[in-house]
């Protein structure tokens, strides 16, 4: 088995959707220099460390998992994924503003997880 380019465990998707749109590259894109590069930055240790913990990564169930970033301002990221054919599959980001995981952002995530899978049985 070939191995991943630089060392890498395994290599980051975006999730695009159906009119093409890639909703974390959108929201990377929209942020200041210095979120981009923080973000980026957990997301690079997951590529070479993958699995990794805590605090940089939490599995929150059936298969999706959460990319932790603390950003300048006592404010933190999440950006979640799900594991597919050997990528990290950004599935949905955004800026927690409440101690727990609003249920509308898993739920988002979690309907992208499912049709990343639906794709892969086709």
């Amino acid at each position: 088995m070939p191995e991943e380019p630089y060392g890498k465990e395994i290599t980051v998707a975006f999730y695009r959707t159906e009119m093409g749109s890639e909703p974390v590259r959108e929201l990377l894109l929209s942020m200041s220099k210095a979120d981009r590069v923080a973000i980026g930055a957990d997301i690079k240790t997951l590529e070479f460390g993958w699995p990794l913990g805590m605090p940089v990564c939490r599995a929150m169930r059936d298969g999706l998992f959460e990319v932790r970033t603390r950003l300048d301002g006592n404010r933190h990221s999440r950006v979640f994924f799900c594991v597919h054919a050997k990528h990290l599959v950004l599935l949905h980001g955004f800026i927690k503003k409440e101690r727990a995981t609003p249920k509308k952002e898993l739920d988002l995530a979690n309907r992208r997880k499912r049709e990343v899978e639906y794709e892969r049985r086709k």
